[in-house]
């Protein structure tokens, strides 16, 4: 076994606990918590996929995705869910586009450039500020800001032709912002663990600092950015306030005008996480059985774009050795 898999594997770690006198009580406790704690959130999270895999796979039908749904008595409902499962993807898609180039660009500009001071330092704790924001809060501002007769555009409109402020691109919109600093965050990182050299040799073969960002930093990055697509993309797919009060959270696409494609943006819908709640015990709609399968659907959304991210990045960053 070489050395580095000595120092990390499991054989590693119990030579460690056993027989290394340089080593302190206290440093083979850390070392055994902190293993345990790893191996403690790997438990947990192969729990839960394991308990939605059963309780999912028990209740979910194929006629569950491919079906409308529908409105039954007392504020339940009946049918499928696949009007939840598109608005779940429409958000997702929305947000990420939005928070993607914006929260890279703003990283570029901090790591690289960070001039002037004072207005970086500001937008560092504006990343900062809403990141720390719960998301309902996010939502009435949303809400406020939408409701504006001049974003009449944006939403359904409502008696004396205020605008409602609910819709996808307003939902997509301010998704968006719980997933910016997650972006910015994992950017930042990946451009600082880019050694100064890499940089400096850039420069030597005669590129400029735009050319070296775009060339080497970025395309070196590649991994990193991912990671803070992903991380985003999640907040995004498993918010549910948002898509309660920007949304509107309907159980059927609610279409707005008669232009194409358009008509759905700006219109009503729902997501699979207000389905979920609507027909946990928690709900109003009374049929817990659709919520584990829409759950599990969910669940399965969330991995699957994990996946095509990690699948987009892999490969095209850089392990840099110091």
């Amino acid at each position: 076994m070489s050395a580095y898999a000595e120092r990390i594997g499991l054989s590693g770690l119990l030579g460690r606990l056993r027989g290394d006198e340089s080593w302190s009580v206290g440093d083979r406790i850390g070392l055994a918590m902190a293993w345990g704690a790893g191996l403690l959130l790997c438990l947990i999270a192969a729990s839960i996929v394991l308990y939605m895999l059963f309780r999912g796979l028990q209740y979910l039908s194929i006629d569950d995705l491919f079906s409308h749904p529908e409105a039954g008595l007392g504020g339940g409902g009946s049918g499928g869910f696949l009007d939840a499962i598109e608005g779940t993807l429409l958000v997702a898609v929305l947000g990420t586009v939005i928070a993607a180039p914006l929260g890279v660009a703003i990283a570029v500009w901090l790591s690289e450039y960070g001039r002037p001071a004072g207005l970086a330092r500001a937008v560092e704790s504006g990343v900062e500020i809403v990141a720390g924001t719960p998301s309902i809060v996010l939502a009435i501002f949303g809400l406020l800001v939408f409701q504006q007769s001049f974003f009449g555009l944006f939403s359904p409109v409502g008696e004396g032709a205020t605008p409602l402020g609910r819709s996808f691109v307003i939902a997509g919109a301010m998704m968006s912002l719980i997933a910016l600093p997650l972006v910015v965050g994992a950017t930042r990182e990946a451009l600082q663990a880019i050694p100064r050299h890499v940089r400096e040799a850039s420069y030597a073969l005669g590129k400029d600092r735009a050319s070296t960002i775009r060339r080497v930093l970025l395309p070196a990055s590649r991994r990193g950015i991912g990671t803070g697509i992903t991380l985003g993309m999640g907040r995004i797919v498993g918010d549910t306030a948002i898509v309660f009060i920007l949304l509107g959270a309907t159980l059927r696409f609610e279409p707005n005008g008669g232009v194409p494609v358009w008509d759905v943006l700006t219109g009503n819908g729902s997501t699979l996480t207000t389905f979920v709640y609507n027909n946990s015990p928690a709900g109003e709609g009374g049929a817990p059985e659709k919520a584990y399968a829409a759950a599990f659907v969910l669940l399965l959304i969330v991995l699957v774009l994990n996946f095509l991210i990690d699948l987009i990045t892999r490969g095209r960053g850089a392990s840099w050795t110091r």
